[in-house]
This record gives structure tokens, sequence and C-alpha cells, in this order.
């Protein structure tokens, strides 16, 4: 085991790629209600044009991508599998509740990522990026207390299925940083748009509903998750997940401005509290934070 410090200006870079992929990723809530379409519909589209996407990145980065995927296939598969777990329960559980629920769960990512890192990477998490992880959690409480007992465990489970198979990403992309994004990411959505491709009809989709599911599967979502799966080449991932949260208060907002799903009071405190916390353990702290653990 060895101690490191990280370079502040590539651990800042590290965040900003977390921060945009999250703010772009939050939209996806806003996009699968306003499209009004049946999850698997969704998925499969995304998928497909997602692909589209990232096949064209593939093509300027040819040689490395094949290398990549001969010398990490194992990983490569395990980020295709859980990306495309957390694709598909993501997308059906803001289907089945409400979408302040979703999110609220969304930000229990700081927590479990903190977690599985330790386990598997032994990467310490250092007393700020603790603090700041409890303080998200006091806020998530908030939070999801004005969801106890509502009907929506269906909806629930998938965002907390949702969460876990994102947590578990973040931590392989952080042991693998050398780990070609594209490939991951196209594995992924291959593995979505196969199974999808059976029972999928986008033929039923009107033009609103086309409109909503282009701009998330064209620009925001894919770009999201291209950017968040970068942010663990420079920062742990105990403090990349700190940025999940930003998909909690930016899809509350939404949800407010566009869908007028309105949050209660207690819910816009917790809120506050998740960016405090977020913003306490990474941009406050003046001393660059250091990072402790095995490379």
């Amino acid at each position: 085991m060895k101690t490191a410090r990280s370079p502040a200006p590539s651990r800042r870079l590290g965040w900003g790629l977390a921060a945009l992929g999250m703010l772009l990723v939050s939209t996806d809530s806003l996009w699968v209600r306003a499209s009004g379409a049946d999850a698997l519909d969704i998925a499969f589209i995304v998928s497909v044009l997602s692909l589209v996407l990232y096949g064209a990145m593939a093509l300027r980065e040819r040689a490395a991508s094949w290398a990549s995927l001969r010398a990490d296939t194992g990983p490569l598969l395990a980020i295709g599998v859980l990306g495309a777990v957390s694709q598909i329960t993501f997308i059906s559980a803001i289907t089945h509740t409400e979408i302040p629920n979703v999110v609220a769960i969304v930000a229990s990512a700081p927590v479990l990522a903190a977690g599985f890192a330790w386990i598997v990477l032994r990467e310490r998490t250092s007393p700020r990026v603790a603090a700041g992880i409890a303080l998200t959690v006091v806020g998530i409480g908030l939070v999801v207390s004005t969801s106890i007992g509502s009907p929506n465990l269906l909806g629930d489970f998938l965002a907390l299925v949702a969460v876990v198979a994102f947590a578990v990403s973040t931590v392989i992309w952080r042991r693998h940083r050398e780990m070609s994004r594209i490939v991951g990411l196209s594995l992924a959505a291959i593995l979505v748009a196969v199974p999808t491709a059976f029972v999928a009809d986008p033929g039923a989709l009107d033009a609103p509903a086309w409109a909503a599911i282009l701009a998330m599967g064209l620009l925001c979502n894919p770009l999201g998750r291209l950017a968040y799966s970068n942010a663990p080449k420079h920062a742990p991932a105990g403090e990349v997940a700190l940025f999940a949260p930003v998909e909690t208060v930016a899809g509350i907002v939404w949800a407010a401005v566009f869908l007028s799903e309105y949050p209660a009071v207690i819910t816009v405190a917790g809120a506050v509290i998740v960016i405090f916390g977020m913003l306490y353990a990474t941009v406050f702290d003046r001393r660059g934070a250091v990072a402790f653990g095995t490379d």
C-alpha cells in the first residue's frame, strides 16, 4: 500500500467531469416522463442512438479500442452488464414512481461507492470526504422521508438496483483507469439494445415522444455517461460519487419546473444539505484534498 497525493488540478478535473456528467444525466427523468413512452421502448431507442455516437468516437481511436477490449475483457464486460442494468432499471423506475423518489435514492451513491471502493480498492476515505458523505446521508434521509409509505415500492426498488449498479461501476472505472470508456459504454448500450429489440415498438411513438427520446439518446444520456465514466481517472471513487446528488437536486428542479411535480419543504431542505455536503468535501477544500489508498 502506498500513500499518494493527486495533483489538485487533476482532482478538480475529475470533480468537474463528475458534476457535468450527473447534470446531463439528471435530464433523463424529464425526457422519460415527457415522452410518455414505455420504458423498454425508451431503453431500446436511447441505446441505439448512443451506439451511433459512441461508434463515431470509436472510429477515431480504433486501434486503442481493440487493444483495450483484448486487455480488459473481463472488466469491460462487467461495465457493460452493470451499465445495461442501471439504464433499464433507472428508466423503468421513473415510469413506476415519482421523480423525486428516484433521484433521492440515486443520491445514496456516495455512501455505496465509498464502501465498495474501500472493500475492493482499499481506497480509504479522507475525514473531510467522510464528513461530506455524512452530510449527504442526512440530506438524503430528509428527502426520502417524504416518500415513506407511498405506494411506489416497485419503482423505488428499481431505483435502488440502478444506483447499486452505478456505484459498483464507478469503482471498476477507478480500478481500471486506462480502460476504454467508449468500449465499455458501447457494450452497455449493446446489452440493452439486443434484448429490448424483441419487445420495443418504436413505430407506435408520436412526434413529441420521438423529440424527447432523441434529446435523451443523442445528447444528454450518452455524453453524461461518458463524462462521468472519465471522472474516476482523476479522482477517487468516493469523491466522484459525491457528485451523484447533483442528479438528485437537478432532477427535483426539472420535475418542478417542467412537470409540476413540486417537492415538499423538507425535500428542499434535504437538497440544500446534500449540496453543501458535496461542496464541503470537494470544492471548498482549499488544501486540494489528499487521497489515501492503493493505485
